[in-house]
This record gives C-alpha cells, structure tokens and sequence, in this order.
C-alpha cells in the first residue's frame, strides 16, 4: 500500500525545514563563536538558538500538515500553548531576565542573599545569574570559593536581600558581656570608643547615601553613629556596640573592635569579661570553686 502524494510532499518539506533549520543554527553557531570566547555566552547562545530554531521549525512543520484542517490561529493558539506548557521554565527565567534589565533589583558586583544563598553577584545571563558563595561552612560573610548558579525566575518566588544597592551599609553588633563586678560605664566608654574609631562609618558619608536611598525608598534612621546598648544578663552586664559599616568589612571591623577592647581591659583592674559559670556539688561538698559570676547555677 503505497503512501499518497499529498502525505509524501508533506514528509519531505517537514524533512526539508528541520535540516534547513538544524544547519542554520549550526552556520550561526560557528560565527558566534568566531567572535566570542566567554563560555558562558557561548553556552546561552547555543540555548537561545536551540530554543528559536525548534519553535519555528515546530511551527512551520505544523502548518504543513495541518494546512487542511483548520485555520492557522487556531493552530497557533494550540501551538503557543504547547510551547508555553513545555518552556515554561525557560521563558520564565527570560521574562525574570528581562525584569531585572528593567528594575534592577541588583547589579554585577551587589551582594545579595536570596532562599539560602547569599553572595556577590558575579555575572547575570538569560536564564541564570551566579554569585559568589558566602556564608555556609564559613563563618562572618567570608568567601567559600563556589559559585552558586540561580535560575533567574527565582525572582518572581523567593524574597531577596541586596545589602550593597541604594545604601550601601549596614547594621552590626558587637556584644560584650562583663561582670557584675566591673565598673560597667569605663567599661561602656571603652567599647563605644573603639566602636567610633575603628568600626564606625564616616557619618558625612552615611547621611550622603541616605539622602540618594531616600528618593527611591523611604529609610529613616534615628542613629546613624555608634550607639551602646546596656542589657542585664544571668552571667553579667551585656554592653552591645551598634554601628554601620560596609557589608563586606563586617569581620574585620568587629576584630578591630575587639582586639581595641581587649587591650584596654587587660590594663585595668575594675572591668573583667564575664562568661557563664556552674557551681556543682557532691554530698554536700563544692567539686568546683564557686564562680564569682552572677550567672551560677545550683542543679537540684
């Protein structure tokens, strides 16, 4: 039984569009990458070209054989949907990618945090964009070394942080805990004088960012030098130093802070840390001496 002439012209123009398409993204491929040596574009123009050369040729194909059947907007009303269903996740990161070309929700350079990953964001394609690990296993915002490749439809579901757009800083604390025993305001000037020279951001420039930020968002803070909060504790007298700095001077700011702090308690005898203490006793005998910290604990 032999194949009537209509189906077999059919055939061969299907035949005839996916060759023609499947060379011409082999020809555009080959000039691409004459001109382009960044893998990664190469590799999203190898998606790109995939993705366009089958929705035309899926298209054209389906108006053959679909040519005495019904009307070409229905057919590209069935097709869109199709393709809609089947690239969903693609033209999501496209539509995410173009969203952030149009508000800039972050920049190559911003870090940023979004679900569990936070980094730099080192490079923004068409489908993904990929940051800089920091965090996990490493501890204070230090680098890991990875690079974490995010769908940019991730936008659209998961909230995000951009610690260095519009203002460029942010809050950090560090808390000091000493003893009841410890003259605690020496102690609160020690730690806020450390905090002004060391940690603080210079306050000319913060009231600079703070103004521009204010035409985009409404930011409004009370303090923007140092502060000193004191807080009563079970082990001692928690002085917590608040001050802003740059997000990515967050551990080295708070070492010179403490390294300043340290060496100016060990030259005084009326200020001395604090750290939780147990007091255990056996058949009515102290095992350990007891702690002069008001944080000590009798178990029953």
């Amino acid at each position: 039984m032999g194949i009537e002439p209509i189906t077999q012209r059919r055939i061969l123009l299907s035949l005839f569009v996916a060759a023609g398409f499947w060379l011409l993204r082999r020809i555009v491929l080959k000039v691409v990458r004459g001109s382009v040596e960044n893998p990664r574009a190469l590799y999203q123009w190898g998606k790109v070209s995939s993705y366009v050369a089958s929705g035309l040729a899926l298209l054209i194909i389906g108006s053959i054989w679909l040519e005495g059947i019904g009307s070409i907007g229905t057919f590209l009303g069935l097709l869109s949907a199709g393709l809609a269903i089947a690239l969903r996740e693609p033209v999501a990161n496209l539509a995410a990618w173009g969203f952030i070309l149009w508000r800039r929700p972050f920049e190559v350079g911003d870090r940023i945090s979004i679900g569990q990953v936070a980094g730099d964001v080192v490079d923004i394609g068409l489908f993904q964009f990929s940051i800089l690990e920091i965090g996990n296993w490493v501890d204070a915002d230090q680098s890991t070394g990875r690079v974490i490749e995010v769908p940019n439809a991730r936008l659209f579901s998961t909230p995000l942080a951009n610690s260095t757009a519009e203002f460029p800083y942010i809050w950090h604390e560090v808390p000091v805990l000493i003893t009841f025993e410890s003259d605690w305001r020496v102690a609160r000037e020690i730690v806020k004088a450390a905090v002004e020279d060391i940690g603080s951001a210079p306050a000319g420039e913060v009231r600079e960012h703070m103004k521009r930020a204010n035409e985009k968002y409404l930011i409004s803070y009370r303090h923007i030098t140092p502060i000193v909060y004191l807080t009563v504790k079970d082990s001692g007298v928690l002085l917590t130093a608040r001050y802003l700095c740059d997000p990515r001077a967050r551990r080295g700011t708070a070492q010179g802070i403490w390294i300043r702090i340290l060496d100016e308690f060990a030259q005084r005898d009326d200020v001395e840390l604090a750290y939780p203490t147990y007091r255990i006793t056996a058949g009515g005998d102290d095992v350990a001496p007891r702690a002069r910290s008001a944080g000590e604990k009798d178990p029953t």
